[in-house]
């Protein structure tokens, strides 16, 4: 299994998470958070932004099916233009359920 952490504009994140559920991902995670890529921030005239708005995407696919989700995620979150996004994807050792306390993997 592998964790994916999709961080799209906040505008975009709409389109991702529906993308993805009409695709059968059904579970995921979306939080609000700020950070900055390489361009370090955003300059609008003498005002400079160093943190800029995102959303973050948090699912957890089978090894089989990542690569139809990064193309869904990218595709969903594509805007063209610089901020786009960055998608990292990480091997998942466990799964526990915190509820019923059942392991998964």
């Amino acid at each position: 299994m592998k964790m994916i952490r999709a961080i799209v504009r906040p505008e975009m994140a709409d389109n991702v998470t529906e993308g993805l559920a009409e695709a059968g991902f059904n579970s995921m995670t979306k939080s609000p958070v700020f950070g900055r890529g390489k361009q370090k921030g955003l300059t609008v005239g003498s005002a400079h932004y160093d943190e800029i708005p995102k959303m973050l995407i948090i699912i957890v696919v089978e090894d089989d099916v990542v690569d139809d989700a990064l193309k869904l995620i990218q595709y969903k979150a594509y805007t063209g233009n610089e901020g786009d996004g960055k998608i990292f994807v990480s091997p998942v050792e466990k799964v526990l359920t915190v509820r019923t306390g059942s392991k998964e993997l």
